[in-house]
């Protein structure tokens, strides 16, 4: 293994691409800046200056032009890796900007103006100029299905919620229908195309399936009078629909009758000895005193005060800490509000904030747990390897774990200074993974395992 870092000053946001000629690049933005840099070797390829403090960057799905958002200005710039001196501004004027992103054919830009008024396509072909109205202010209201052919917009129009489906290479609309909810959340694909799922708020536990055509497929609800759903994952064949839900259970929906087959539980004691709990362990290296010296070398000095981790099997039964949700609060910490499939279809892993500590990966074959992993500080994100079932995480330290069904490892990532990993971004060979922390990030570079 090994890791690269790149520091600055300022927001830092790292994003993937495969399409840089034949090298992989990688972009960040520091402020004014934009730098995209080789990502296997973070050589500087491109350095772009922006017209403000950027706030938010995407690749469009060729990888030949990164789009720039000043939310604050309302203005999108869009510069070329092919041709360094081609570039474009969008300026949304008075109508101000609050998110920005493109279309699955890398040609469009899709704008959202202030209080969610309309969505604004721009054509960079042909500079021709499209309007969406009453798009809606929620957690996910714009989807494309894999294939990039069309797009579901989530709208509110006269206190009632909508949905249009557009076909995106003309940007015509398709369909257009209500929902059966009462405040829509949000809106997801299956990965296949054929169905669209719809949630309802939290204050009702209501998911909605369509087809293509805005044929309602099927009417979940778990229960009534409690909050509802959390958090939604398909399984990358489309078979299944995982919800995760405020009761701290995740529910499985196939995709036949579109009827639960099993739900998951998240108890804070683990007593089925079938399942293996991984507890993460600290330990301080130990020195010999031949090495010593004083003053310590700086090498030395790290090693001394810093603190290694690995994981050690724990026998059941485990009591995992579970903390108690505080009730006159907004949002509280509970339920599952972390899901994602293995590539493989084989894996599912979940996180229940009750418990924030520790990572549930279940048996999709068999439906049932397969592993626990107690870390010893809250998890902060995880993500698998887009290319087979080994799944990386980060708790807000220096150190990043990575499980795979052969076992799990504890990684240090041996930078000076105080280096704390929110969030960790795979590269989509999954040979790579970004390492994000607040003011810098770190790369780090994996050997590729042979799939037998």
């Amino acid at each position: 293994m090994r890791l690269s870092q790149a520091r600055g000053s300022g927001r830092t946001s790292p994003k993937f691409t495969e399409g840089f000629g034949s090298a992989p690049a990688q972009a960040s933005c520091v402020q004014f800046r934009l730098v995209v840099r080789d990502a296997s070797t973070l050589q500087v390829l491109q350095l772009y200056t922006c017209l403000d403090q950027i706030q938010y960057i995407e690749w469009s799905s060729d990888s030949l032009f990164i789009l720039c958002a000043m939310y604050k200005r309302g203005i999108v710039q869009v510069w070329s890796l092919e041709q360094p001196d081609w570039h474009c501004k969008i300026d949304e004027g008075s109508a101000g900007l609050v998110a920005s992103c493109w279309s699955p054919d890398g040609r469009h830009i899709l704008n959202t103006t202030e209080f969610h008024l309309r969505i604004t396509v721009w054509s960079l072909c042909t500079k021709s100029v499209s309007y969406i109205k009453y798009p809606k202010a929620c957690q996910q209201g714009i989807a494309f299905t894999k294939d990039g052919r069309y797009m579901a917009v989530a709208e509110r129009r006269d206190c009632k919620d909508f949905i249009s489906i557009f076909v995106c290479s003309d940007w015509q609309l398709l369909r257009h229908f209500d929902t059966e909810t009462q405040d829509l959340f949000g809106i997801e694909w299956a990965p296949n195309g054929c169905v669209l799922a719809a949630w309802d708020t939290c204050l009702e536990y209501k998911i909605l399936l369509y087809s293509l055509d805005g044929r309602l497929l099927s009417t979940y609800r778990a229960y009534e009078w409690s909050l509802g759903i959390k958090s939604i994952a398909w399984s990358p064949s489309s078979q299944f629909l995982a919800i995760g839900s405020y009761d701290e259970k995740v529910r499985i929906l196939n995709h036949v009758t579109w009827k639960k087959i099993t739900e998951f539980e998240h108890p804070a004691t683990i007593a089925n000895t079938k399942t293996i709990v991984y507890k993460e362990v600290e330990k301080s290296p130990s020195v010999e005193t031949e090495r010593l010296s004083l003053p310590p070398t700086r090498a030395l000095a790290s090693s001394l005060f810093s603190t290694h981790s690995k994981y050690d099997i724990s026998q059941v039964p485990v009591s995992l800490q579970y903390i108690k949700p505080v009730a006159d609060r907004a949002n509280p910490k509970m339920g599952v509000g972390m899901l994602a499939f293995s590539p493989d279809n084989c894996f599912l892993a979940t996180k229940n904030d009750n418990i924030p500590n520790a990572v549930w990966i279940w048996d999709i074959q068999k439906l049932k747990l397969f592993v626990v992993l107690e870390q010893l500080c809250a998890v902060q994100s995880f993500q698998w390897d887009p290319r087979q079932p080994r799944l990386a995480v980060c708790t807000g330290n220096s150190k990043v774990y990575l499980w795979s069904p052969a076992g799990c490892v504890a990684v240090q990532v041996p930078l000076e200074g105080d280096f704390q990993i929110v969030s960790l971004s795979w590269h989509a060979s999954g040979d790579s993974m970004a390492l994000l922390g607040k003011d810098n990030f770190c790369m780090c570079y994996l050997e590729r395992e042979e799939i037998k």
